[in-house]
């Protein structure tokens, strides 16, 4: 089966080519399932000896994500997110692990990253949400004045207390860019702790995965062309313990005035992305992958990529458009990520976020 997975992403199972199983292991059966978290369509793929096991396992999973939904959401009123940011302007606030850590990693990726990642980027990212839905630009004056609330210099992060200050009134963070593949991270430790360590988690363009399916190296992906509806995917991997995510702008961007603009926001700017392209990144866990991939979208090549390469673990691939029409860029480590071949016989399963 070819199940695509969101933005970037076709995942391959199959059981072409597998090698010899221990007959002295139990046989373990493959099993799906699939809930709606965080706006976007969650998938668990797990092989277990049984069905009940399977289950409740993926229920243990989905629960952990919806708990974290609960405190990192920017689109749930009483989220613990933003119960902070309701707090902007006051004093340092006690938050849970789970806010802490991502806010780590996010502040983290912001000063490597020279501000081209940033969660304060929100109040930019309202103003061009209207602008998708009006077709329109946002306008200049709201924009400056967004801009002026844009800044991880103006969070501030005390490890040992683990409070965190927005030290401007009416800041607002938006974890879109890290939040899921941390989820992803969590659901997979969850089915790990269930013993359940043959498990895939794959949320919108973000996927983790444990150990490989019985009698293979690893679980096949596939990372997509500019257009993953239409072309085939540019290369399969083969992946165990690992984690890849795409950003791009596929499905999700405005045109105005003849000019396309990524939904992905440059928070240096406030201005959509306007460079066709999508970043894969591979990495050895989920929030190391979904932070650095639109990271790397925002900086381009030329910056983005001395960035992965400074990452332990980290490889990347970016497909872009340019007048010869789609040009292929690869980080130094991706040669050593094993290649993949994906059976040509089946029909695509599609499952979109």
């Amino acid at each position: 089966m070819i199940a695509q997975l969101g933005l970037g992403f076709l995942l391959v199972l199959t059981t072409a080519g597998a090698s010899a199983e221990d007959k002295s292991t139990p046989k373990l059966t493959r099993f799906d399932f699939a809930e709606t978290h965080m706006g976007t369509s969650f998938n668990t793929v797990l092989y277990t000896e049984d069905e009940a096991t399977a289950r409740s396992a993926s229920q243990a999973a989905f629960a952990r994500i919806a708990a974290l939904d609960a405190i990192l959401s920017d689109y749930q009123p009483e989220s613990e997110l933003m119960r902070l940011c309701r707090q902007a302007g006051g004093p340092p606030v006690p938050v849970s692990d789970p806010l802490f850590t991502v806010l780590a990693r996010a502040k983290a990726v912001y000063e490597q990253s020279d501000g081209a990642f940033d969660v304060t980027v929100a109040p930019v990212v309202r103003l061009w949400r209207r602008a998708r839905r009006d077709q329109k630009m946002p306008d200049s004056d709201r924009l400056a004045e967004a801009l002026a609330l844009v800044g991880s210099d103006k969070l501030r992060l005390n490890p040992r207390a683990k409070t965190v200050q927005l030290t401007r009134p009416r800041m607002k963070l938006d974890l879109g860019g890290l939040a899921k593949g941390y989820a992803a991270d969590e659901a997979l430790r969850v089915l790990k702790s269930k013993g359940v360590t043959r498990a895939l988690v794959a949320g919108a363009g973000d996927i983790v995965v444990g150990d490989p399916p019985p009698g293979r190296d690893g679980w096949t992906i596939g990372v997509a062309a500019l257009n993953p509806g239409k072309d085939v995917p540019r290369r399969y991997v083969s992946l165990s313990n690992a984690a890849v995510s795409t950003a791009g702008d596929a499905e999700q961007f405005v045109e105005i005035d003849g000019k396309r603009y990524a939904h992905i926001v440059d928070p240096r700017t406030g201005l959509g992305v306007v460079n066709r392209s999508n970043v894969t990144v591979f990495a050895r866990d989920g929030l190391t992958a979904d932070s650095l991939d639109t990271a790397i979208y925002v900086l381009g090549p030329a910056r983005g990529l001395p960035l992965v390469e400074s990452t332990e673990g980290a490889a990347a691939l970016i497909v872009r458009s340019s007048p010869k029409g789609e040009e292929t860029i690869e980080s130094r480590r991706l040669g050593q990520i094993r290649p993949a071949q994906p059976m040509t016989n089946e029909k695509p399963v599609l499952s979109r976020p």
